[in-house]
């Protein structure tokens, strides 16, 4: 293929040097990664390479620059992730779903995370299935937080398997909240991003958000609400029926686990693996199925999830 060069023009200088990052840094990334030559001349940036390339080159950049320009900081992770989703896809428009809260904007970062954030639009019961580090959780966490200030519902549910405890919270020391913390943190921690902390421990204290172990969800009908089970393949077939039988009016509700960590006593099935099996193909159910190519956490968590699925 012809190699061909084209020109990019940037308003403001100041923002231009956050682009190209310390040293071009971020430039010398997008080169790497697409094959292609990049000049940068004042606010000026000139793509030399394979036409496509280029042009992916160039969707990157305007996409990072108006990141910026609306305050954002930009970060190596996320450079990576947009050209990932790039060559995943056979034109050369960016095309990223967000979640915007109050107090962030949550971009998708692979394929499957931009598909998983389209079916929250569409369906009330999603499931989210894969390894740790592909961003289940933490988007599943994010639409909540977007949908409770927007309005559409009064309450955000998330809960857990306390299955390390066998569930059995009796025999742990402190109150009832001091038992299952442990078991909850990462809902905690994803709250805490989307939301300021005294805004998060207020909607806590006062029931908007709640989080409680998956047994606490019996005998319940949750409506105008958005319930996330987080862990799921570590809930009993019983469980994961009980769970998704207490949608109530106006609510939805997402489902995340990675089935490569189940730890259920030997000989009992993952409701996770049934209810897959079961449910995938009703009108209204959305299933996003998420691969160590999905991780967004430190590059090597993917190499390391790869690894362990290859000794499998």
């Amino acid at each position: 293929m012809s190699e061909k060069e084209i020109k990019i023009s940037f308003d403001d200088n100041k923002f231009m040097a956050l682009l190209c990052g310390e040293l071009n840094e971020n430039l010398t990334l997008i080169e790497n990664n697409l094959k292609i030559e990049i000049i940068s001349l004042g606010n000026h940036i000139i793509l030399r390479g394979e036409n496509e390339n280029i042009l992916k080159a160039k969707s990157v950049l305007k996409s990072l620059y108006a990141s910026i320009n609306e305050g954002q900081n930009i970060e190596k992770t996320e450079i990576s992730a947009m050209i990932k989703m790039l060559k995943g896809q056979k034109n050369s428009k960016l095309q990223m779903k967000n979640i915007i809260t109050k107090k962030t904007k949550v971009k998708a970062r692979s394929l499957v995370q931009n598909d998983y954030i389209t079916s929250f639009e569409k369906n009330d019961l999603i499931f989210g299935v894969g390894p740790a580090g592909t961003g289940k959780t933490f988007l599943a966490v994010a639409q909540g937080v977007k949908m409770l200030e927007s309005g559409n519902i009064d309450r955000i549910i998330l809960s857990r398997p306390a299955v390390e405890a066998g569930e059995n919270l009796g025999f742990l020391p402190g109150d009832l909240k001091e038992k299952v913390d442990p078991y909850l943190r990462p809902l905690y921690d994803a709250l805490y991003y989307m939301m300021e902390t005294s805004k998060v421990d207020n909607l806590i204290a006062n029931g908007t958000i709640e989080i409680a172990p998956l047994a606490f969800m019996r005998g319940r009908t949750l409506s105008n609400a958005l319930i996330i089970l987080d862990e799921a393949q570590n809930s009993t077939r019983m469980q994961m029926k009980m769970f998704l039988t207490r949608m109530g009016d106006n609510s939805k509700m997402i489902v995340t686990g990675d089935t490569s960590q189940i730890d259920l006593p030997r000989g009992e099935k993952s409701g996770l693996l049934e209810a897959i099996d079961l449910l995938n193909e009703i009108k209204g159910i959305a299933i996003s199925r998420f691969s160590e190519k999905d991780v967004v956490r430190h590059e090597l968590v993917g190499r390391i999830v790869k690894a362990y699925q290859e000794k499998q």
